[in-house]
């Protein structure tokens, strides 16, 4: 097990891996409408998301056929900012396009 040691003032502490605690994931989720086209939301996917295009593609076909699909999973802040980035994105482009966050179980 490694350990880290930290240094405050004079005193020092030790803290093993397993006393660090990964914060919690959030899925983004991007939501069909009858406006958004299929290569606004694969446009999307590469840009904000960093995916490839089959991997865009197949997520956008999840959202098409079930209404919503997972585009990542990301600590709170950069779900957040990733769910922004999506609404001025498709604001700028006209596209109602819906982006949420939900919390990984």
């Amino acid at each position: 097990m490694a350990e880290n040691t930290i240094s405050h003032q004079g005193e020092t502490e030790t803290i093993s891996r397993d006393q660090v605690q990964e914060p919690p994931l959030y899925k983004v989720l991007l939501h069909n409408d009858d406006y958004t086209t299929m290569d606004f939301v694969v446009m999307i996917l590469e840009r904000v998301f960093g995916k490839d295009v089959e991997e865009a593609t197949r997520i956008m076909l999840n959202v098409h056929n079930d209404g919503i699909g997972v585009a990542g999973l990301y600590p709170r802040e950069i779900a957040e900012t990733k769910v922004v980035t999506v609404h001025r994105l498709a604001k700028k482009s006209q596209f109602p396009l819906r982006c949420s966050l939900e919390k990984d179980s």
